[in-house]
């Protein structure tokens, strides 16, 4: 305000005016004006034919002026007047004091439309305390709180603590923010999975936003710019599915790949920013409990923050463990499927968690959402319930582990054997891991130093050193576990036997042999995929039995071998591979050997596999969505022949791969399409032969595709001198994303073969270049192409060759000229040429008068002077400059503006209520300048007082509102241009007499009895946190609330707040613990009736270690419940 506080007096039954004034220079828009009498009485709903409000604006000073108009004073209008004004957050106040004279006692029937004390019950008058009145809250408000006390002490506050509680009540001012129209909310909650959208309103739109995670700033990386998600076509299959050719893993999710159509979607989780007009939107898609965290925009100096809850849906078991019956040293593998990749869970054998340390012989895994309990070498005390729990469920399955089948492979022999000589008995059974003992004649044979017994893998054996009588017999082996048993003969010869047992030797021994054509493979050979089992059997004969070795090269291969193995019993012998490798290819040779001779023979294998990865792909070129990739074969094709290759490609921020091809690709080359200009990518490959697809290649380098700009536009010559020539241009309509960064121009003498090239950036948005170094007389040929980093646009070109001549005119002249009536014209047009050039000028193409205008030329300028402008001086004057048969012109154009006519024909089309619609014509004359708007008055018929009604009003109809009920009201418009408002204004004929509408109105009896509009919901609560039970009730008179527990009523407990506002009802209980829980009831009662409702409170023990989520998830279970009466 530019006025201080003021004291007015006027007269009984005279008029006065309150001016205040108001300084906008800094202000945008008008500002919101209020007059109050008094502390509160708001006068704008009091005006009349007692009060009248008027509001004007000086354009030039840039002062708003309100006016408050008293018209025939009273005794009652006397006292304090105050004028407010706010502008957002700005705010002043001036305040005017009014004194009555000539006050009496009576006469105070009529008190105007400003007494609102007659409206109350009279009283006798008290006396009046000449101490001026103190606003204790204020004071409070302002103070400190350790001068509460000594305010109460002042002031004779008796109840400070209930006054206090008030004032904590009391609403609070928040300071409005300057950035944000509208915040973040405190807190949002999603489900783990899902997708929320946190949204800011800015209050102006161009400020710089900055979005933050628990304090670390989330950079617009191309990850975060991207206002789509990109979706990831892939096939999801389970992993024993057996049609999978291929599988490999990333972040906990599962990926196979095989040429069959795409069955499901895979979705990205990143950030996603956009942009609706002030809002600001960050998205989160596929929230994980990594997203939960406080979140934070921040707007130049000012920051908002919330927290973000990601609550976590319960595991279920979706596919649950199968029983298993297997034998001993065999694998086990229990398999369950949850419904959510990550999760946690817990393995049990028979109600004990099973161990998973590093020593134990259980393993478990995952991959994706199954998981796994694998034993490798099962054994009998495995046998037990199986059971898998998860937060959402638990599944169990019985395992059966037995004895294997027992096997003979090589039975035991009946022997002769000379005395004196050692005995040998052996035996080979399966599994080989069984011990048994030894019977002679059923007694069992214990290990001395005559006597051992071996047991070797399969292979059980019972060795004498030097054979006496006593050890002929039945020997028997028992196999531990087994019912089954071997037996054999042993019989003691002496000397007289000796020359019949060598003739029955010599009858009975042979050469051994391999049969290799039991094999039925061609040239002998094997062919096996990589990590399969191999397990090579091969008949064999010789008596006696021959002693079997398989070499690979020099290295001989052992029954004990842990992968790689071979074995021989009775009339065969095997080679087992458990897991083939390639390196176990080759040629293997089986040596036989026993008394009789020695034979040998050799197998071949074959071992195949995928390939090995490609090498980096690279790419030599890339386009504006595509590029070219070109790589190199495997340098090993695992055994097999390249069929083709498989791409794939992925955004480099990203760690989501996308296939481009289903179809094999037989070249080593590939064009990828359809990608995003500006966006860093990187491409891998697949090799692929029949036996499965290869492990990826390393990415390539990352590349972006980029696009050349479009040509630039409107290339033309802005100016041409002796030696120079200035062209100018715009900016290519299409850019793209590697932006711009500068031009390149290029121009050549016509005739020539020979081209100059210049090149430059552009600095500013002022695209334009001067070639300097030019012949007189000469014709050029220009053009200009845009740069950036994909390479030059198209060249725009000149359309006709330019000529260098000797004569230059300011170009500047196109703009107009505009002067008022009665002003002076003096311009100056400079011009150059060699020799001194001939000057002519020209109006509308006729020669100028010299009466009229008058014309100086000299040998540099040319003068234009109009002593005082008249409106017939308006016009384009045209400047010709010629030098031998060179000739250039120059238009000046001049407009001579003055004020506008009145408006044409003002009428009023209608009346209703307090509305006026007005209807009128542009004025015939605009004073040579288009009107910018028309400025309204009114006028009450009994005053003939104007009063602007609104300014700067662009359109011919307009509707006036607010007029004052039983006044009748002319009004008159002026027109408005560039000069200012019209000398006249145009008034109505007719006058708009406002009329009062009747009305009839019934009284309504608006009394009812109690009803509860929402009921109590049974809650559940967390012991030590409060806990709010909310109902509504609907009534006239006012009801009577009780609240009541187990059905007695709640009365004084300090652990109970009750609290009733607009009909709503709320009872906090403190800290409950488990005996606070029961059934509360709220009664209504008044005088018509009464009603009650129930609910059922259940107070639940702390959650332990989770217990904030627990307490988060209570209390967004009651807010649902909470409501809007």
């Amino acid at each position: 305000f530019l006025c201080d506080h003021y004291v007015f007096s006027v007269s009984k039954g005279g008029d006065i005016t309150f001016v205040a004034k108001v300084e906008a220079k800094d202000l945008l828009r008008k500002p919101t004006i209020k007059w109050f009498k008094g502390k509160w009485m708001d006068l704008a709903s009091k005006t009349g034919k007692h009060l009248q409000l008027k509001e004007t604006f000086d354009r030039f000073t840039k002062i708003h002026t309100f006016e408050m108009h008293i018209i025939k004073a009273k005794d009652n209008y006397a006292g304090n007047y105050r004028c407010e004004v706010s502008y957002k957050d700005k705010f002043d106040s001036c305040s005017f004091d009014l004194e009555v004279k000539g006050l009496l006692n009576e006469g105070q029937d009529d008190a105007g439309e400003l007494d609102f004390s007659g409206l109350l019950k009279h009283r006798e008058p008290k006396q009046q305390d000449e101490t001026p009145e103190v606003d204790v809250w204020e004071i409070l408000k302002n103070a400190r709180p350790d001068q509460y006390e000594k305010i109460a002490f002042t002031y004779g506050i008796t109840d400070l603590r209930g006054l206090l509680r008030r004032m904590k009540k009391m609403p609070k001012e928040e300071k409005k923010s300057e950035a944000f129209a509208k915040k973040l909310e405190p807190a949002y909650q999603v489900d783990k999975g899902g997708k929320i959208r946190l949204v800011v309103d800015l209050a102006d739109p161009t400020v710089e936003l900055k979005w933050y995670k628990n304090g670390q700033e989330i950079r617009p990386t191309p990850k975060y710019v991207t206002t789509f998600s990109s979706l990831y076509l892939l096939h999801r299959l389970p992993v024993n599915t057996p049609q999978m050719k291929h599988i490999f893993k990333k972040e906990n999710s599962f990926f196979c790949f095989f040429p069959i159509p795409i069955l499901g979607l895979l979705y990205i989780n990143m950030y996603i920013f956009e942009h609706k007009g002030t809002q600001r939107i960050m998205v989160i898609n596929n929230c994980s409990i990594n997203d939960d965290a406080a979140y934070s925009v921040a707007a130049g100096d000012e920051k908002c923050s919330t927290e973000l809850f990601v609550k976590e849906l319960p595991i279920k078991i979706v596919k649950g463990i199968e029983p298993v019956k297997t034998t001993v040293n065999e694998r086990i593998e229990l398999e369950c499927e949850v419904s959510e990749e990550g999760a946690q869970v817990k393995w049990m054998k028979n109600g004990v968690e099973v161990p998973t340390g590093v020593r134990s012989r259980y393993r478990v895994k995952s991959e994706g959402t199954k998981h796994f309990l694998v034993i490798d070498d099962a054994s009998r005390e495995d046998t037990g319930t199986y059971s898998v729990m998860a937060s959402g469920g638990t599944s169990e399955a019985h395992v059966q582990v037995d004895l294997k089948p027992l096997k003979i492979y090589q039975d035991l022999q009946d022997m002769t054997v000379m005395l004196g000589q050692p005995i040998k008995l052996h035996c080979e059974i399966y599994p080989g891991n069984v011990p048994g003992r030894w019977y002679r004649n059923g007694q069992l044979i214990q290990p001395n130093d005559r006597i051992n017994i071996i047991h070797r893998n399969k292979v059980h054996r019972l060795e004498i050193e030097t054979s006496s009588l006593h050890d002929a017999g039945d020997y028997t082996f028992v196999p531990e576990g087994y019912s089954q048993s071997l037996s054999a003969k042993l019989h003691i010869i002496g000397t007289q036997h000796i020359l019949l047992w060598i003739w029955f030797y010599i009858l009975t021994t042979y050469p051994p042999r391999v049969h290799l054509e039991s094999l039925n493979f061609p040239d002998n050979t094997v062919t096996i995929v990589a990590g399969n089992k191999l397990r090579l059997e091969i008949p064999i004969s010789g008596e006696p039995a021959p002693r079997v070795v398989w070499m690979k090269g020099e290295r001989v291969i052992l029954e004990s071998g842990h992968r790689v193995r071979a074995e021989t019993y009775g009339d065969q012998t095997s080679l087992t591979i458990e897991v083939t490798e390639r390196e176990d290819s080759g040629n293997y040779k089986i040596v036989l050997q026993n008394e009789a001779g020695e034979a040998t023979a050799s197998v071949k294998i074959k071992v195949v596999d995928i390939p090995d990865p490609p090498e980096a792909p690279l790419v030599p070129v890339v386009g504006g969505d595509w590029c070219s990739m070109a790589w190199e074969p495997p340098k090993y094709d695992g055994g097999s022949p390249i069929l083709g290759y498989f791409v794939e490609r992925k955004k480099k921020q990203s760690s989501r791969w996308m296939r481009l091809n289903f179809d094999l690709i037989k070249e080593t080359s590939f064009e990828p399409k359809k990608m995003i200009e500006g966006v860093p990518y990187e491409v891998r490959i697949f090799a692929v032969n029949a036996i499965g697809v290869s492990k990826p290649s390393e990415p390539s380098k990352a590349f972006t595709p980029l696009a050349v700009t479009s040509e630039p536009t409107m290339l033309v010559v802005d100016d041409v001198t002796d030696t120079s020539v200035t062209v100018k241009w715009r900016p290519p309509e299409t850019i793209g994303a590697a932006g711009l960064d500068g031009y390149l121009v290029e121009y050549c003498i016509e005739g020539s073969e020979t081209t100059n090239l210049l090149k430059f950036t552009i600095l500013t948005e002022k695209t334009r270049y001067t070639i300097t170094g030019l012949s007189p007389g000469c014709k050029i040929l220009v053009r200009v192409k845009a740069l950036n980093a994909a390479g030059a646009s198209t060249p725009r070109t000149l359309q006709h060759s330019i000529l260098v001549k000797e004569i230059r005119v300011p170009r500047h002249l196109k703009q107009t000229y505009t002067r008022r009536v009665g002003e002076a014209v003096n311009l100056v047009v400079p011009f150059m040429g060699k020799p001194r050039p001939k000057v002519t000028w020209l109006k509308e193409g006729q020669p100028i008068e010299p009466t009229h205008v008058s014309i100086r030329n000299t040998d540099c300028d040319s003068i234009i002077f109009i002593r005082k402008a008249e409106r017939s001086h308006s016009g384009k004057y045209e400047m010709t400059v010629q030098v031998e048969n060179h000739v250039d012109t120059a238009i000046l154009d001049i407009q001579i503006v003055d004020l506008p006519g009145p408006p044409h024909c003002v009428t009023i089309e209608d009346v209703w209520g307090v509305n006026v619609a007005l209807v009128w014509t542009p004025p015939k004359d605009n004073g040579n300048s288009p009107i910018t708007g028309y400025t309204i008055q009114k006028a009450d018929k009994k005053t003939m007082e104007w009063y602007t009604c609104i300014e700067h009003y662009h359109r011919t109809c307009i509707t006036i509102t607010e007029l004052v009920v039983g006044n009748e009201y002319f009004f008159r418009i002026f027109a408005e241009n560039t000069c200012g408002l019209s000398e006249a204004a145009t008034q109505t004929k007719k006058s708009a007499l406002i009329v009062k509408e009747a009305h009839d109105y019934n009284d309504h009896d608006f009394k009812e009895a109690p009803k509860f509009t929402q009921p109590l919901i049974n809650t559940f609560a967390i012991a030590g946190y409060n806990a709010t039970l909310n109902c509504s009730v609907r009534a006239n008179p006012r009801p009577k609330v009780i609240w009541m527990k187990n059905k007695i009523a709640i009365i004084d407990d300090p652990r109970y707040r009750m609290f009733s506002n607009q009909g709503v009802c709320t009872l906090e209980i403190r800290k409950p613990s488990p005996y606070d829980g029961g059934l509360y009831t709220c009664k209504a009662i008044n005088d018509l009736g009464e009603a009650q409702v129930d609910c059922k409170l259940e107070v639940k023990g702390q959650c332990g270690p989770g217990g904030k989520l627990c307490l988060y998830l209570s209390l967004v279970s009651q807010s649902r419940s909470s409501f809007i009466p």
